[in-house]
């Protein structure tokens, strides 16, 4: 296989992303929300193994007809924001006011934030919480604690976004890598628990999914007060 040919397979792969969001919207707007989520998890997947690949094959200077950065970015929006907004304000979780609140907060400031030129840090982190609303949708379904914790977490979560935090990216930001790849491979896992049983899972694979949640969010910031 040539050069050219694998970094375009590469962007092929991220394309899926576009029809994995169509299958999640699909089964959000027929109220299927653990099918929603395990669409999402698959696009999450997805979405990690790509990068990785890209860079290995150089698909900047063997497939640059395609922005690669800008595919990512159209199906990072529908699958990380404009899905789990949809299906948090339709699941009923955030009655009335509340989820309008959180679909007008979520969309407006994550379309911001994807638009940010500051959003990568130099050590591949990300500034402020980087719209990760599938992730926080998906504990917040496993978990369903009560509206007002749920309209603060998105709140203080869209507040993060323009913060001076840093938030890792499991697989780009080298340091703690090797504990926080596998962290997040533990989520990933958790999380399609959670999905594949209707959100009917063990106690047990609930405190594991908030507890790898917790790492995930705060092991950035750690990283901030902690020096190398």
């Amino acid at each position: 296989m040539s050069d050219t040919l694998r970094a375009y397979s590469v962007h092929l792969l991220t394309a899926t992303g576009a029809v994995f969001a169509m299958l999640a919207m699909l089964a959000a707007v027929q109220s299927e929300w653990a099918l929603m989520f395990l669409w999402l998890v698959v696009a999450f997947a997805v979405d990690g193994i790509d990068g990785p690949l890209a860079r290995k094959f150089n698909v900047k200077a063997h497939a640059n007809k395609i922005d690669g950065v800008l595919l990512d970015l159209i199906i990072d929006y529908l699958t990380y924001v404009f899905i789990p907004a949809f299906a948090l304000f339709q699941s009923g979780l955030l009655p009335g006011w509340t989820g309008w609140i959180a679909i007008i907060v979520i969309t407006f400031a994550s379309v911001l934030y994807f638009a940010d030129t500051r959003m990568k840090a130099p050590d591949n982190s990300f500034q402020g919480f980087p719209a990760c609303w599938n992730m926080a949708a998906v504990v917040i379904f496993a978990v369903q604690p009560g509206f007002w914790v749920i309209l603060g977490v998105v709140v203080a979560l869209a507040a993060a976004m323009f913060a001076p935090l840093k938030f890792i990216h499991p697989v780009r930001t080298r340091r703690w890598r090797a504990l926080s790849l596998p962290v997040a491979f533990v989520w990933t896992v958790f999380a399609g628990w959670a999905a594949w049983t209707d959100f009917t899972q063990p106690e047990f694979a609930s405190w594991a999914l908030v507890i790898t949640t917790i790492y995930l969010a705060l092991v950035g910031i750690v990283q901030q007060v902690l020096p190398e």
